[in-house]
């Protein structure tokens, strides 16, 4: 044979290759994309098109109408949380230490005391048979979420406001008190309420507060500085870094009580419910926590509730006959 018939006959056995390379090549890439599509078309075979009324609906939330609606309390056995707590021997409470007549350390007694305190010991002895069985974490307005969000502790009981926004990353007990915003100012200060005469003025707030929220959306005119707790603007407010706060009246009242070179101006402009909050998932910690809550308020003017309120707040907020009516969605 040939040189030149070797040569054609390596070109025909060449061409007779590439043709099955390049058909399966072709077949994969078919095959690569109706692996992808054709999962996609049969899993929205039946979904109707995304601009449709129906579709919509579907991907928009449940409007949140009342937030202070709460789970009820039932009958029955303990559900994890609560076992959780009782296998441990300790309820994990996150508390303030700053908050006067709330959340404070007693310089007589150096131990924790206040409302919210009383509270927590309340639920440590229906839950535990001992109301000292309680461990007390000192957590942030800023970090009051995240804590039970990563399991940190097992309720805030910490000033918190329910709102729609929270509802959605902490479950809430039913409202155990009511406040309202309120604007804090050094006595002889020309500013009169949360209102313009706040233009050109540098306001604190606490990171995370609902008191943070209102002041970003309704500035008027004036510069926001945030910080990590409600005392810390109390401390800038006395040192003249800030000319004025705005926070919770009940919280406000008690640092008026403590500095009385300040007061409070206006009104109470928001309704600000204050409830136990707890990791979304607990909800038979949620239930017990309003049982709770039932018996604190039950006994009209000697229930736990009022007696606690005559302890620490009648002084700085008065005229309150009853604890707040609970809510229940179920």
């Amino acid at each position: 044979m040939s040189g030149d018939e070797r040569r054609a006959r390596r070109g025909r056995r060449a061409r007779r290759l590439r043709v099955p390379t390049a058909v399966a090549a072709a077949v994969c890439a078919a095959a690569a994309v109706a692996a992808v599509l054709l999962p996609a078309r049969e899993g929205t075979r039946d979904a109707p098109p995304a601009s449709s009324p129906r579709a919509a609906a579907a991907a928009a939330p449940a409007p949140c109408t009342d937030p202070e609606a709460s789970l009820r309390p039932t009958a029955g056995p303990d559900g994890p949380a609560v076992e959780r707590i009782k296998a441990r021997g300790r309820l994990i409470a996150g508390v303030d230490q700053n908050s006067y007549r709330w959340g404070y350390r007693n310089p007589d007694t150096r131990e924790l005391s206040g409302f919210d305190i009383d509270l927590v010991h309340a639920i440590a002895k229906d839950i535990l048979g001992d109301a000292d069985k309680v461990i007390f974490l000192a957590i942030p307005t800023s970090q009051r979420i995240p804590a039970l969000e990563t399991g940190k502790v097992d309720i805030i009981a910490r000033t918190m406001t329910i709102n729609c926004a929270r509802i959605k990353q902490v479950a809430f007990s039913t409202t155990y008190f009511e406040a309202g915003q309120q604007v804090m100012v050094p006595k002889g200060s020309p500013v009169t309420a949360f209102d313009d005469t706040l233009k050109g003025k540098k306001v604190c707030t606490a990171q995370g507060s609902t008191s943070e929220a209102k002041l970003r959306a309704e500035p008027h005119g004036s510069t926001l500085l945030s910080v990590p707790n409600h005392l810390d603007c109390l401390v800038r407010l006395q040192l003249g870094q800030v000319d004025a706060v705005l926070n919770d009246t009940a919280l406000a009242a008690g640092q008026v009580a403590q500095d009385q070179s300040m007061r409070l101006v206006g009104k109470p402009f928001t309704t600000e419910p204050y409830g136990v909050a707890m990791n979304l998932k607990d909800e038979d910690l949620v239930r017990r926590v309003n049982k709770v809550l039932e018996d604190y308020r039950r006994g009209g003017s000697d229930s736990p509730w009022m007696r606690a309120y005559e302890k620490w707040l009648a002084h700085d907020l008065k005229g309150i006959t009853a604890p707040p009516v609970p809510k229940y969605r179920d």
